[in-house]
């Protein structure tokens, strides 16, 4: 991984076909639960950024892959870092519902 890297966005739809491939994976939406109800990838869980650290609502397995998104991938970042600050060892920032071109659910 280079520097640039660092600055390429990322492809929710990549994201969404690994947390696909991993059986026991969970797909976490840490927008708002007003911005989660007009519309999320089918399957995620709504754990907004503002309440990840209470982490109750979370797998108790720390190693179980998370794949977080939010609307822009900024969001998810956060709660990347806030996620492994709390142990989680598994943890992946997909990017932003902006992009994605799938089913979203409501």
């Amino acid at each position: 991984m280079g520097v640039l890297d660092l600055f390429k966005p990322r492809d929710i739809h990549k994201g969404v076909a690994e947390y696909l491939s991993h059986p026991n994976a969970m797909l976490l939406d840490v927008r708002t639960p007003a911005e989660y109800r007009e519309g999320h990838i089918p399957n995620s869980k709504n754990i907004p950024l503002q309440t990840i650290d209470k982490g109750e609502h979370i797998a108790e397995n720390k190693d179980i892959p998370l794949f977080v998104y939010c609307y822009s991938g900024a969001r998810s970042g956060q709660a990347v870092a806030a996620l492994r600050r709390m142990g989680h060892t598994n943890v992946t920032n997909i990017g932003g519902i902006s992009a994605w071109t799938g089913k979203v659910a409501r």
